[in-house]
C-alpha cells in the first residue's frame, strides 16, 4: 500500500505520551508559526479511557500566520513528538519548537522525498 504524499511544505505533526495541556502548549507553540488544521478554540481533551491518547495536527510550514500568540506556556513534562514531511519543511517545524523548548531527536526514517522524526520536546528552551 502507498501512502499519499504530502504537499511539500506541510507537516504531519502526532503528539503522546503527554497530558491534553501539554499538547496543546505544543500546538500552540506551532500555531504561532505557521497555518494549521488544528483551531485554537478546540483545545485537545481527554477522553477518559484507558488507552493511549494521540492528538494530530497539520501545519503548513510555508503559510505564516497573521496574529498568532507568541511565547507559549512551559511543558509540565516531556512529550513525544512525531513529525512526517518534506525535509525542508520538517527543519522549519523543528525549529520553531527550538525557538521554545528543548528538543532533542530520538528516531529517524529519513528518505528521498521525506523524512520522519521522533522528537522529545521538553521546556524550556536551554534547559537540556
Amino acid at each position: 500500500m502507498t501512502l499519499p504524499r504530502l504537499p511539500v511544505s506541510q507537516v504531519d505533526v502526532v503528539l503522546c505520551d503527554c497530558s491534553a495541556q501539554d499538547a496543546e502548549r505544543v500546538f500552540a507553540c506551532l500555531r504561532a508559526h505557521f497555518e494549521s488544521d488544528r483551531r485554537p478554540d478546540d483545545p485537545p481533551h481527554e477522553t477518559g479511557t484507558d488507552r493511549p491518547t494521540m492528538w494530530t495536527g497539520m501545519y503548513d510550514t510555508a503559510a505564516v500566520p497573521v496574529g498568532a500568540e507568541k511565547h507559549p506556556e512551559p511543558l509540565t513534562a516531556p512529550v513525544t513528538v512525531d513529525v512526517q514531511g518534506s525535509p525542508p519543511a520538517v527543519r522549519l517545524l523543528r525549529a520553531a519548537l527550538e525557538e521554545e523548548y528543548t528538543v532533542h531527536q530520538v528516531g529517524v526514517d529519513a528518505g528521498d522525498q521525506e523524512v520522519q522524526l521522533q522528537l522529545r520536546v521538553e521546556g524550556p528552551q536551554g534547559s537540556g
